[in-house]
């Protein structure tokens, strides 16, 4: 099987701030800026034409703007005679887990969080993650072990064999429904859990005319959602790239259409439902970019981990259907524009060549190339993407009560978008964060600290109530990948009154290599690692048919950072113990070294042959010295 990094399928990010409370890091200076940025040419997020002001900033928030703001005894005078003053921009589209570089390597996420922040980045939306993480997360970033900009987590829905639940992800990862009745029953289980800022819905399956489609979801499963997330005050993003599917977008009322239409030009019908419906529009150019000859800019080194190869120009081929497709989104920005559609600003980074947080930068002077002005693409970049999220009321433009997430630029993007890499200070809720700091972390080799914790000996004997192990996790499944994936159930067992087991069903996809496995996070869902350097290894009770394999999932980032080890199932119940160094990589060359304090996750996974069925029950899980 080819395998999913864990950090891809659990969730990541920064402090979703839509309470106002600023994020503490050790990129954030500890005090606030408590200052005035006088004679700064103030871009203000709002479209308009830029204008010579003094900011004052009191805490995190901003308290005046204007030629004559008063200056609060005190406050640090900041000369920014020259200089442009603008809101910290939004990416409502990305993907932190994802490397951005080789999307067969495991992102290191602490550092494309950085990337964000250094870039002068301060919102943004993940999309690729699920539900269960969300508050551990939260409150692990609450604490500032992690940093990075403000966060919308966003749950996810599709179809059955629709795009976003094809890769072998978890049935918390991506929700799939097909009917009205399925898709508020998922919406009422969504919204007992931890709270999402974003609905995402696949609704769209067109794959761009270079690959298979896969469905699509209609009106009434869409209008269900929408609904079921609006009660509840959340927005919701849709993945749509054709019109067809935009105008059921669209009539269904979601607050975004991500991803920009290629098949065909924007028509009034659409434009219509667009704007009577508050619907925005995220054209994810970054991503789309036909990538071979695309200029790297010198930021890119800086936000860029040493495990990869610095780029030269873009790479890749450029095939007829790529340039059928690019010519079409072009021509919708400008038709987009001229029907007075707001285009907010995304761009899927963490897809192949579509690096975290400069890619954000890179979109704005793609919208300028589609046919925006610089102000109007860093409207879009702030005021509009922040009302898409609906946090406009708090964030978005340079204003009096706003968050001081502020950028401080030396040259002048409202004349020359190239400008915009000119990035001077980057503030959040109104301290100043450490570029420099950034810089030097995200560069140096090797992963980002993050704190291990030690795991007890016993993980899980099944007895928890939820389905949850004694760590407090839930267990989580994964097949193969592709629209043909094998199929796995689950459920809790039985070995007799009291005493219950986690049993594992699979039928296998008919294809190369098939597999379907059952995974356990070990710490905060598997983001952060545990240290089992006090273990030898993985104990547990074990009934079942043939060979099998135990596999740990450690933060290595090459080739996904997993080990594996078989075992043998028998119809009767047997105890098994695989030893920490009969754990192998054997594809790997050279190979890996995985010292013990970095375990993210154990799984158990069952292969057979094309289109046979597997099955295992096991109990008892845990560590032994």
């Amino acid at each position: 099987m080819r395998r999913t990094p864990l950090s891809i399928v659990l969730v990541i990010a920064a402090v979703w701030c839509g309470s106002a409370q600023p994020q503490r890091t050790a990129s954030v200076n500890a005090a606030f800026v408590n200052a005035a940025f006088v004679n700064a040419i103030v871009i203000d997020g709002t479209g308009a034409a830029p204008f010579v002001a003094t900011v004052v900033v009191e805490g995190e928030r901003i308290t005046a703007v204007g030629p004559n703001a008063p200056i609060p005894e005190g406050a640090r005078i900041v000369n920014a005679d020259g200089v442009v003053l603008m809101p910290g921009l939004f990416d409502l589209h990305t993907h932190i887990t994802a490397s951005g570089a080789v999307l067969s390597v495991a992102a290191d996420w602490p550092k494309n969080l950085m990337a964000y922040l250094y870039c002068g980045v301060t919102t943004i939306a993940d999309l690729g993650e699920y539900q269960p993480n969300f508050e551990a997360v939260r409150k692990l970033l609450g604490t500032g072990a992690i940093e990075g900009p403000r966060v919308a987590f966003a749950t996810r829905f599709s179809t059955p064999g629709g795009h976003g639940a094809e890769s072998g992800r978890p049935d918390a990862h991506t929700h799939q429904v097909q009917t009205e009745r399925e898709a508020r029953a998922a919406m009422a289980e969504v919204l007992r859990g931890p709270k999402p800022d974003l609905i995402k819905i696949f609704t769209d399956g067109w794959r761009y005319g270079s690959g298979k489609d896969m469905t699509s979801m209609d009106e009434e499963t869409l209008l269900a959602i929408v609904q079921e997330a609006h009660k509840a005050g959340i927005p919701v993003i849709t993945h749509t790239v054709t019109v067809e599917k935009a105008k059921i977008a669209a009539k269904a009322g979601v607050d975004i259409i991500g991803h920009g239409l290629g098949d065909a030009e924007m028509d009034p019908e659409l434009t219509d439902l667009m704007k009577h419906n508050s619907t925005r529009y995220v054209p994810t150019l970054a991503v789309y970019e036909p990538k071979a000859g695309r200029p790297i800019t010198p930021l890119l080194k800086d936000v860029l981990d040493p495990i990869f190869e610095a780029p030269g120009e873009g790479r890749g081929t450029v095939t007829p259907a790529m340039k059928r497709r690019w010519m079409m989104l072009m021509a919708n920005i400008a038709n987009a524009r001229k029907a007075g559609v707001e285009i907010g600003a995304g761009t899927d980074a963490g897809m192949g060549q579509t690096y975290h947080g400069w890619a954000s930068l890179r979109e704005l002077k793609l919208l300028v190339q589609g046919g925006l002005t610089p102000v109007e693409a860093i409207a879009s970049a702030t005021g509009v993407s922040a009302r898409a999220l609906r946090v406009d009321k708090d964030r978005g433009t340079i204003a009096v009560g706003k968050l001081a997430d502020m950028v401080l630029i030396e040259g002048r993007p409202d004349r020359d978008i190239e400008d915009i890499e000119k990035i001077q200070a980057v503030y959040l809720g109104g301290r100043e964060v450490n570029r420099a700091g950034l810089k030097e972390r995200i560069t140096t080799a090797g992963l980002s600290s993050l704190p291990a914790s030690v795991p007890p000996v016993l993980l899980d004997d099944f007895e928890g109530r939820e389905g949850r192990a004694a760590n407090g996790e839930a267990w989580v499944n994964f097949t193969d990948s592709g629209h043909d994936k094998s199929r796995i159930l689950w459920s809790r067992g039985s070995r007799g009154a009291g005493n219950h087991t986690l049993m594992m069903q699979a039928r296998m996809a008919q294809k190369d290599r098939p597999s379907a496995e059952m995974m356990l996070p070990l710490a905060a869902g598997g983001m952060l690692p545990v240290d089992v350097r006090q273990y030898r290894g993985v104990t547990f009770d074990v009934r079942g048919e043939g060979l099998y394999l135990l596999v740990l999932r450690t933060r290595q980032v090459r080739d996904s950072g997993w080990f594996a080890a078989p075992f043998q199932g028998r119809d009767g119940w047997s105890t098994v113990k695989v030893g920490f160094d009969q754990m192998t990589r054997p594809s790997v060359r050279p190979p890996l070294k995985w010292t013990g304090d970095d375990l993210l996750g154990i799984a158990f996974e069952i292969s057979r042959k094309p289109g046979e069925t597997g099955w295992l029950e096991i109990d008892n899980v845990g560590f032994y010295r």
